[in-house]
């Protein structure tokens, strides 16, 4: 059996495949199997390499030092070759990452630059900073969002109780601040969350594996979000039958929404101070600047938990998600009620079946969110607490609270077209969505055989057949689509209901922006070559 000549946690010096760069690196894991050693490099990119790859720090920079003593200084001016020397005699991919090593911070020691002899030692470092003007325009952006995020979300709350919900009775009138505050609706709210978590601990549900983490230990998370939507539907039922007034969530939209944001407020408070005292590698590369209002906003620790309860999961997928389609259902009762009708308007009826399709749909494949950018790579802080316990269920709800006083009549011809559209969109996000997942989990997989890819130095590859050879982003075009079917239903009367396809679509002009630059980052001229082969981001020959 192979002797292995490195262990887990041991700092190593590792060659950047097709090149002739070492950088250092950890390891992760060998895996006798393959033979193949699991290193992590310093912004995170993981890679798979062979011992022939590896080499000893110590015995790299004591080597590095014999030969440097060996030449003349002259010689060893000569073999000092400049990033633009390099560059040239190396391939277009190798040429790419010694030029993004270029532009991490480098040991400001003559001594060392001396030592670029046979191989180029690169010291690679998170890119926490940059530019001046680029780490204070971040830092003014997390106090920004702080203040504008509850504001905004108060403005829309405000708006669309209004009889003439139009921009022309812009701003809405402030209610007395002492309404705002309702105990009763903080316990409710309290309660809510409490009866999810209580769901999520019990032993239903499949133990599922995240991805692997910079330490190469995977989380194990349990994933019983479907049965936690049905008990719940069951538990609302039973509280309507039993005579519970869920109009009430009507009545008291805007206290329910004030008394979740307390709630998301002091959550965010909590896991900062818990990270505060978690080992630096449990901290998230994104929320750790040394900026407490900062990191207090990007979420400091990538994986907050309680024992086993993983609170940045927990909070991803269960008070908001379903919370959101309860008070979908309310809104339903109270336009009955509103309306004087015997059963939800066809508007209602569409609107309330699309987004919990939606819902369900998401808790039923949950172990697809463990390979999403949230669960990967960002920390849980204000950001993704206030964006799952506030935003999702009270500002994705504003169509169902709109069709409460204002009806909007729907034709066959009109029920069906929208219907296609809904569905058009839905088979195109899930089935995008199950392929990339797939891809991510088992690129090995046979059943992804037929699929065309492009390698990459990191060793991963990127799809470009199949949906993701179509547009760049296929899951975000199904997304599109679901959001245009969502705000059909409400009519052309006025702005608000299409807020949510308006914001998605700043959403994805910001998702796709921020996806480029980190994938330009992280794959170099492979990236550029996929764009070349894919050449639209999200809507076929227009975008």
């Amino acid at each position: 059996m192979p002797t292995v000549r490195f262990q887990s946690g041991e700092m190593v010096m590792g060659r950047w495949p097709g090149s002739n760069l070492y950088y250092e690196v950890k390891v992760l894991r060998f895996s006798p199997k393959s033979q193949l050693y699991t290193v992590i490099y310093k912004d995170g990119t993981e890679l798979e390499l062979k011992d022939q790859d590896i080499k000893s720090a110590t015995g790299f920079r004591t080597r590095s030092r014999s030969r440097s003593r060996s030449r003349s200084p002259a010689r060893r001016r000569s073999r000092s070759r400049s990033p633009a020397r390099i560059t040239r005699r190396s391939s277009s991919r190798t040429a790419a990452v010694a030029a993004a090593a270029a532009i991490t911070e480098s040991t400001p020691n003559s001594r060392r630059d001396a030592k670029l002899k046979d191989v180029l030692e690169v010291r690679l470092k998170p890119l926490v900073g940059g530019p001046k003007t680029l780490i204070i325009f971040l830092f003014v952006g997390a106090y920004f969002w702080l203040l504008f995020l509850p504001a905004w979300v108060l403005f829309l709350l405000l708006q669309v109780t209004l009889v003439d919900p139009s921009l022309a009775n812009f701003p809405p009138p402030l209610p007395p601040l002492e309404t705002l505050f309702d105990g009763q609706a903080l316990g409710i709210v309290l309660l809510w969350t409490l009866f999810q978590a209580l769901l999520y601990i019990l032993p239903v549900g499949k133990l599922s594996e995240g991805m692997p983490l910079r330490t190469g230990e995977r989380l194990k998370y349990r994933t019983n979000g479907f049965f936690a939507i049905v008990v719940s539907a069951v538990a609302v039922a039973a509280a309507v039958y039993q005579g519970v007034d869920l109009t009430y969530i009507h009545s008291n939209f805007l206290q329910l929404a004030v008394a979740s944001f307390l709630g998301s407020f002091l959550l965010s408070v909590y896991l900062y101070v818990r990270s505060r005292y978690v080992p630096p590698d449990q901290l998230a590369l994104g929320g750790n600047s040394g900026n407490v209002v900062y990191d207090f906003f990007k979420g400091h620790e990538l994986n907050p938990r309680i024992k086993n309860f993983d609170l940045k999961f927990f909070c991803e997928m269960r008070p908001g998600l379903i919370g959101w389609c309860v008070i979908n259902f309310a809104m339903a009762l109270a336009e009955m009620q509103e309306q004087h009708l015997e059963a939800p308007s066809h508007a209602m009826i569409l609107v309330n079946l699309f987004q919990l399709l939606y819902v369900v749909d998401g808790l039923w494949n949950e172990e697809a969110i463990l390979t999403t950018m949230d669960l990967m790579h960002d920390g849980f802080g204000f950001m993704l607490a206030f964006g799952d316990l506030v935003w999702v269920p009270f500002t994705y709800s504003l169509q169902a609270y709109y069709l409460v006083t204002h009806p909007n009549p729907l034709g066959l011809p009109a029920l069906i077209a929208i219907v296609a559209i809904k569905l058009l969109g839905f088979y195109i996000f899930r089935m995008s969505n199950s392929q990339k997942n797939a891809f991510r989990r088992n690129p090995s997989d046979p059943k992804l055989a037929h699929l065309k890819t492009i390698p990459t130095a990191t060793g991963k590859s990127l799809l470009v057949s199949g949906w993701w050879g179509v547009v760049r982003h296929p899951n975000y075009l199904g997304d599109l689509i679901m959001a245009l079917a969502w705000s059909l239903p409400c009519g052309f009367s006025h702005l608000l209901p299409w807020y949510y396809m308006i914001y998605f679509i700043i959403l994805l002009v910001h998702r796709n922006s921020r996806d480029m630059s980190e994938c330009r980052r992280k794959y170099g001229s492979a990236w550029d070559e996929y764009c070349q082969t894919v050449r639209y981001r999200i809507i076929p020959g227009i975008y």
